[in-house]
């Protein structure tokens, strides 16, 4: 019999799986709760306008510097290790962010927290790879830590509304330490330490490459979305280019690398770690556009915009948890290619939104576009990570969430600015307007609400259907891609309803 026909999962390890979702759903949640929290914290601090988007950015873009380096860590120093390293830093930050007392103070904490957060996805998902070997076991556990980012995505604005409906915005980040504490008390019983015997120190010039090569090319694509291409940016994001290729020399040319580049011999761990972050790439641009197309053209207000989100939500989780399940009737490749097929429906759809905001096909193609993705990125994931032999599954781990953070990066600025030159191209062919009418939807809306009629309503028609034609030249280009890659996942997986058996190559 094979390993993972008799290494079944005990009461420990599904307990333990519990305690590793806890980091998960918080480090989600702290992603969206600190919007909430802006109006408040702008007037306790007053931050420039500059200071804002660093206090936004800043913990983003230290998760996606980090974590190549956390996972490599993990490998080191023992995951378990990591984890509650990670637990007891985020949880001192958040203390610390809650009392700050100056706008450098908070943004200081948030990159703290930022760090604290890059050990949770590599050591949490390298646990889950070593403590469950069974492989439908494994991508049901797989399916659940999945859940778990869904479930704090879901819940940060509606925790953090509550909280700051009440309390002083100091409540959004202290309320993220009673978790980490658990995590501190539970963890060193519950949860396995394993680490690679063969590991040898952390390679410091490979750790600062990798560093500053992503926060490089993070920053440089987030202010291209933002404020388009200038000088600094192209300038910041082909020092990005060079640093990463010359982090990926030195890793050829290492005794033991920081990114073990035979990985990639794998053909079947090339083709998930791209089709994962291809699907970053599409979802983050199309998600930033449906947000803004629900709340400015269909008028509802963020609490409306949340309760209309939640059909797709708990389809989110119908679609991961039941991932499991479904192998038993269908294959990997069945379950992967049906899967980017439906997420392909929902952005379909998307091509008949109309300008007078349509909520109902919003709904719809949101829950097709959701279900469809997560069982593909529960599979996927669990694909990437199982191809890794068990000591480099840390690194494994980071480099599928660095893949997901920068293609989620780079989709919002490739896509995210081919939909602000359809709206702005748009607008201007429309003359007599102001002239901030044609820098974003949301200007356009504030503008109309200081002229009078019937100026305001030819800004407010004319610039919902200009930003409905941008979403849809988005959905377009969405549907292109993601049809392509189920297409190639068709014709280049191999047909099983094992992840061992479709993805592990031999790793020389």
């Amino acid at each position: 019999m094979s390993m993972s026909a008799t290494m079944k999962a005990t009461r420990k390890e599904w307990i333990g799986l519990a305690v590793i979702a806890l980091p998960c759903l918080l480090y989600s949640m702290d992603l969206t709760i600190l919007n909430l929290a802006l109006p408040a914290i702008s007037a306790d601090l007053h931050p420039s306008a500059s200071q804002i988007l660093w206090i936004v950015d800043i913990y983003g873009f230290m998760v996606s510097g980090w974590l190549i380096t956390m996972g490599t860590l993990g490998d080191i120093i023992g995951r378990r290790k990591l984890l509650l390293i990670g637990a007891a830093l985020f949880g001192l930050a958040s203390i610390a962010a809650a009392f700050s007392d100056s706008a450098a103070m908070l943004i200081t904490m948030r990159a703290l927290l930022g760090v604290a957060g890059a050990t949770v996805a590599p050591s949490t998902l390298s646990l889950i790879r070593n403590m469950f070997h069974d492989d439908k076991e494994r991508t049901f556990a797989i399916s659940i830590w999945i859940t778990s980012y869904s479930v704090g995505g879901v819940l940060g604005p509606l925790a953090g509304g509550l909280l700051l409906e009440h309390y002083h915005w100091s409540a959004a980040f202290l309320a993220g330490v009673p978790i980490m504490l658990l995590l501190l008390v539970t963890g060193p019983y519950l949860l396995p330490e394993y680490r690679n015997p063969d590991a040898q120190r952390l390679d410091i010039p490979s750790t600062l490459l990798s560093i500053t090569s992503i926060l490089s090319l993070v920053y440089a694509l987030k202010s291209t979305a933002e404020h388009g291409m200038s000088i600094l940016a192209a300038a910041v994001l082909g020092a990005g280019v060079i640093l990463g290729l010359v982090f990926l020399r030195r890793q050829r040319h290492i005794p033991v690398p920081m990114l073990d580049l035979k990985l990639f011999r794998s053909r079947s761990f090339t083709l998930y770690l791209a089709a994962y972050m291809l699907c970053f790439f599409c979802m983050f641009a199309v998600f930033v556009f449906l947000y803004q197309y629900v709340q400015l053209v269909c008028g509802l207000t963020p609490l409306e915009s949340g309760v209309y989100t939640l059909p797709a939500f708990i389809l989110s989780i119908v679609g991961s948890l039941g991932v499991s399940h479904m192998l038993r009737w269908f294959s990997v490749r069945t379950l992967m290619v049906g899967g980017l097929l439906m997420a392909t429906t929902g952005v379909v759809l998307l091509l008949f939104a109309g300008a007078d905001g349509d909520i109902a096909l919003v709904v719809t193609a949101q829950s097709f576009l959701v279900f469809g993705i997560t069982p593909f990125a529960a599979l996927a994931t669990d694909s990437i990570v199982g191809s890794a032999p068990a000591e480099r599954s840390g690194a494994a781990a980071a480099l599928s969430e660095t893949c997901a953070e920068l293609g989620g990066a780079i989709g919002i600025a490739v896509l995210g600015s081919l939909g602000m030159i359809v709206y702005r191209t748009q607008v201007m062919a429309h003359h007599g307007l102001p002239a901030a009418t044609a820098h974003s939807l949301n200007e356009a809306m504030a503008v109309a609400k200081t002229v009078e009629e019937p100026l305001a309503s030819s800004i407010r028609t004319i610039s919902s259907a200009a930003f409905t034609e941008a979403l849809q030249t988005i959905a377009a280009v969405a549907t292109a891609l993601l049809g392509l890659c189920a297409i190639v996942i068709y014709f280049t997986s191999k047909r099983t309803t094992s992840m061992s058996m479709d993805v592990v190559e031999q790793h020389e």
